[in-house]
């Protein structure tokens, strides 16, 4: 049986140091105007089903590319900090993915970093597919990448023990495993979701608080970060994030 889940003790940063964060300036600046970038081409037009919004960053974003957007997270504390900065430009929804009930059915379904988080992944997925997704709809999803060479590096260097590892710091932010793209297509596939296309996010050899650090500087151009995004298209393996694009699949 699964342990109640503090989900906003587990957004809490407070008790982060600059090398193991919730969020990092890498995550708000680089990867998510790159994961829009990313989403555009197949993004359909209507309603749009954010799963994990939390404090609103992203969800920002997505205002962007979407007009009617629903964001729901089972953080009250975060949902908070997203009111007062989106005000009623989004609908905020306080519950877990495994309990809530929504209204309809949309026609875009977003889920960044936040399926490592839950206990059950499938069953989710699961729902998203059978309950959420609409029958012309796209799902997109996002997870960190075990393979990602920061994490490969930090293996040889003996800081974790394997690729796919959850390290403390990662654990206290509630992350339950870490996917790779056999293993997170698996889920999918497990939740009768249909793979349309599968990619990689931005080339990544560094740690976060690494990029951080850099994005302070002049050091990273942004024709440099512009090859790193290119670079990953062809060597999804090797990306600090994977991306798949669901179509519904069997539905019981």
């Amino acid at each position: 049986m699964t342990l109640q889940r503090d989900h906003d003790r587990e957004l809490d940063d407070s008790r982060d140091t600059d090398r193991e964060k919730y969020a990092y300036g890498f995550d708000l600046e680089v990867m998510h105007p790159f994961m829009i970038r990313s989403f555009q081409p197949f993004l359909r037009n209507g309603s749009t089903l954010e799963l994990g919004g939390s404090k609103g960053d992203f969800t920002a974003r997505l205002l962007g590319v979407a007009s009617d957007v629903t964001s729901v997270d089972a953080s009250g504390a975060a949902l908070e900090e997203a009111r007062s900065r989106l005000g009623d430009r989004v609908r905020l929804v306080h519950g877990t993915f495994e309990s809530v009930v929504l209204p309809q059915r949309y026609d875009n379904v977003v889920m960044t970093h936040a399926l490592e988080h839950l206990d059950d992944p499938v069953l989710v997925l699961r729902r998203i597919n059978e309950e959420w997704l609409a029958a012309s709809g796209r799902f997109f999803l996002v997870v960190p990448n075990a393979d990602a060479p920061s994490r490969q590096i930090a293996v040889h260097m003996g800081l974790i023990d394997h690729n796919a590892a959850v390290t403390p710091a990662e654990a206290a932010h509630g992350h339950r495993r870490t996917y790779s793209l056999d293993t997170l297509e698996r889920d999918a596939a497990a939740a009768g979701l249909r793979v349309i296309h599968r990619s990689g996010i931005f080339f990544k050899a560094l740690a976060n608080f690494q990029w951080d650090r850099l994005l302070r500087t002049d050091i990273i151009s942004e024709g440099y970060l512009e090859g790193c995004y290119a670079l990953g298209q062809r060597y999804p393996e090797l990306c600090a994030s994977l991306l798949l694009v669901c179509e519904p699949g069997a539905r019981q």
